[in-house]
């Protein structure tokens, strides 16, 4: 089977190498992903064929059969030069995959029925809580994860690494204004609320409203202050003891907790 597969030209190396850049991911509307659990379920959760761009695969690699069966045509070599040319890991695995990003579509509260929940981020600047926080987001059946402008681009390596191949689980998209989206999603009955320090214990609060927006702030400062202001409700975390013996929990963290409440409710 291997030997079947073509080697990778240096035109697609170089598009592919450029992609570890945001301008460059945007511009051709593709990412790369590298391992062999996030490959594979990037895979599984394809909404069609024609997502995939490309899968690549160090010479020799075992794997490359049991991937390329279905998929013919869509695989190239590497040699161990070139992996490690791709690769943003120590020790490159050996596979990766080019997929195209997902068709950003603004989230349409008129068309939900029932229950729904939506995750919003307010500058959270770690691509690995984006990641981290996309994945537990589709794990609660979130229905959307809205990004505000600042937070880490959900298609940079280490998010995708972090949300170990969920990104076609769940619909996500960029705003430009994030306070405006809020005020849009709350025009249409959704109850904003917004994880703070300044909010009460998130135990006390009872019956929760059946449309709810959790955001989730930056790392180092939490929900903007005019975020605050226009939230309906503002959760806080405890912590045990008399005193904290950390100034705060990760925002990851922190987010999976509250949505636990908010989605499982």
């Amino acid at each position: 089977m291997l030997s079947e597969i073509p080697p990778v030209s240096k035109a697609r190396l170089k598009l592919y190498g450029k992609l570890h850049q945001k301008k460059h991911r945007d511009a051709e509307g593709l990412f790369l992903a590298e391992g062999f659990r996030t490959v594979h379920e990037l895979l599984d959760r394809l909404p069609d064929g024609g997502m995939l761009h490309a899968l690549l695969f160090r010479e020799g690699e075992p794997v490359a059969g049991e991937f390329l069966r279905d998929l013919p045509g869509k695989g190239f070599t590497l040699t161990e030069k070139e992996c490690r040319q791709l690769s943003q890991t120590v020790t490159p695995s050996g596979v990766f995959g080019v997929f195209l990003q997902q068709r950003p579509a603004v989230f349409s509260p008129e068309r939900v029925v029932g229950r729904s929940s939506l995750v919003a981020l307010d500058d959270v600047q770690d691509p690995g809580n984006v990641g981290t926080i996309l994945r537990t987001a589709a794990w609660f059946g979130v229905d959307a994860l809205v990004c505000g402008s600042g937070t880490a681009d959900r298609y940079n390596a280490k998010a995708v690494r972090s949300s170990a191949g969920s990104i076609y689980a769940l619909s996500h998209y960029s705003v430009d204004s994030l306070e405006s989206e809020l005020r849009r999603l709350a025009a249409c009955g959704y109850t904003i609320a917004a994880s703070s320090l300044e909010g009460r214990d998130f135990r006390e609060f009872g019956e929760l409203p059946d449309k709810v927006v959790l955001v989730v702030g930056n790392e180092a400062n939490g929900v903007a202050p005019e975020i605050q202001a226009l939230s309906h409700l503002l959760l806080k975390i405890p912590h045990a003891g008399r005193t904290p013996m950390v100034e705060s929990l990760n925002a990851a963290v922190s987010a999976g907790i509250l949505m636990e409440r908010l989605v499982l409710r």
